[in-house]
């Protein structure tokens, strides 16, 4: 070999020396890095004819598994949407209360029944009285505060949906961008993985939102599909979404009608079956919760409120009174309409006939509603009356509830354990995702920078420097030792 060759062979080791030492660098400052992917050099040898020999470094490429990096989207859209509803269903069981906890509607419920046991036993008695008026309004403002944290809930659900709309189709403008960057900088023979990190972030967060597929195409460009068959982005224009947020919702508010709308994909409405080409992720979630969950949550609740509303002003109770008129709750402070049940959790209220902060007289409680005269102070009918009709197993007249004979403590009792139990459901399937999407992100950080391996190619790049330098040594002294001669 000649000294030429010698010389060229020991630069050429020198560079991929040092290039590799680069890459070993940013490997272990982007270890923690979300959406790093660990950089690997790509070496082979020159022709000794052509150049002299030695090593050539053909570039840098990015350590990726497709095919697990794929799974750990799905998974994480999963998470994603059984979180959402887990924190849902959370939040109304929490609101119900557990049996027993003051402040529970179910204790509610029995501070009431207390309180007409105390006041029947002695009618005459006004301060037992008034703790029937107290009881019975706290209950009412149960009932309408459990209503309320429901429509609250619906409304927080829109406006999540607003944002991931906005933030889904912003993310798949910036990935076009990405894609068109990335084409030129392959192009021209630049190193794109910086950009390719940043285009796999953006997707990773795309895909808690809507569960993706990432699908190469020419030019180093991706195209993204969503895993019902929905095309995201495939060229150089994004599907176009839009939605417009309904404001603040109410119990008689439901989907399909203004100004609860949809999302609309490339101008076609997502209505009923279609919006399945976007199910499975946080947006999923969210729509659930506006349009099923929080409903059917807010039916069970008016349907208990009505039981309590329809014992109360029963005929059989309450004599002085006409038949169709409220009871002791009332709906917003008249009779109920049937027709007219959404919301009534909402509505419902004490009746001021007998509320002596709003012109009512507490003798009512003892002597009925429509009564104009106080009666006899020890007659205690209408109070047992009221305690045997809570007490009393009737069928519920609500749809949003099944048909079976309860009493009103079981009914609330009903309303709360179901609650209890789709938060339990709602845990467990958070439970099983978070189980498979943390198998999936221990497996992408087995393929990502392990230190101690980075460590060990550092090494072995400082022996193969250190040989090189020496070969360039003797190469200075042998020329040295020449020139010396001459």
């Amino acid at each position: 070999m000649s000294l030429s060759n010698a010389l060229s062979n020991a630069v050429s080791g020198i560079v991929a020396a040092s290039r590799g030492t680069e890459v070993v660098a940013s490997n272990l400052s982007n270890a923690l890095t979300p959406g790093y992917a660990r950089r690997e050099l790509q070496l082979s040898t020159r022709p000794y004819i052509a150049a002299g020999g030695g090593v050539h470094v053909d570039g840098v490429t990015r350590s990726v598994r497709t095919s697990v990096l794929a799974q750990s989207r799905i998974s994480s859209a999963e998470t994603a949407r059984a979180q959402t509803l887990a924190d849902f269903h959370k939040q109304i069981s929490d609101s119900h209360g557990v049996p027993g906890a003051p402040g529970a509607l179910a204790t509610l419920l029995s501070d009431f029944d207390v309180a007409l046991t105390a006041a029947a036993a002695r009618p005459e008695n006004e301060t037992g009285l008034s703790r029937v008026v107290t009881t019975a309004q706290s209950l009412a403002r149960g009932y309408n505060s459990l209503g309320t944290q429901l429509q609250d809930a619906r409304t927080r659900a829109d406006q999540a949906i607003a944002s991931d709309v906005r933030d889904l189709s912003e993310g798949l403008t910036r990935i076009v961008e990405l894609n068109r960057q990335i084409t030129v900088q392959l192009a021209t023979g630049d190193d794109a993985n910086a950009l390719m990190d940043s285009r796999q972030q953006i997707v990773d967060r795309l895909s808690q939102i809507v569960p993706v597929q990432e699908m190469p195409r020419d030019g180093g460009r991706i195209a993204l599909f969503t895993t019902s068959g929905g095309v995201l982005l495939d060229g150089f224009k994004p599907a176009e979404f839009d939605f417009t947020p309904s404001g603040k919702l109410g119990p008689g508010m439901s989907v399909g009608t203004p100004p609860v709308g949809v999302v609309s994909m490339n101008g076609v409405e997502l209505a009923g079956g279609k919006m399945g080409i976007l199910s499975g992720g946080r947006l999923d979630a969210n729509f659930r919760i506006r349009d099923v969950e929080a409903p059917a949550a807010q039916a069970r609740l008016d349907a208990a409120a009505r039981d309590l509303y329809e014992r109360c002003a029963d005929p059989s109770v309450d004599a002085t009174k006409p038949a169709t008129a409220a009871g002791l709750f009332t709906d917003g402070g008249g009779a109920l309409d049937p027709a007219n049940e959404a919301g009534l959790a909402q509505r419902l209220s004490f009746n001021a006939l007998a509320d002596p902060a709003k012109g009512g007289a507490l003798w009512r409680l003892r002597d009925g509603l429509g009564a104009t005269t106080s009666g006899p102070a020890g007659n205690s009918a209408l109070l047992d009356n009221l305690r045997n009709i809570l007490a009393d197993a009737r069928l519920p007249a609500s749809a949003g509830i099944s048909g079976i004979e309860r009493s009103a403590a079981v009914m609330v009792a009903d309303v709360t354990s179901t609650a209890a139990i789709q938060r339990v459901d709602a845990e467990s399937l958070l439970s099983g995702a978070s189980a498979q999407s943390n198998t999936y992100e221990t497996m992408l950080r087995q393929d990502g920078v392990d230190s101690d391996h980075e460590m060990e190619s550092l090494l072995a790049l400082e022996r193969a420097y250190a040989a090189n330098a020496k070969v360039l040594q003797t190469v200075d002294d042998m020329i040295q030792t020449i020139l010396r001669l001459t």
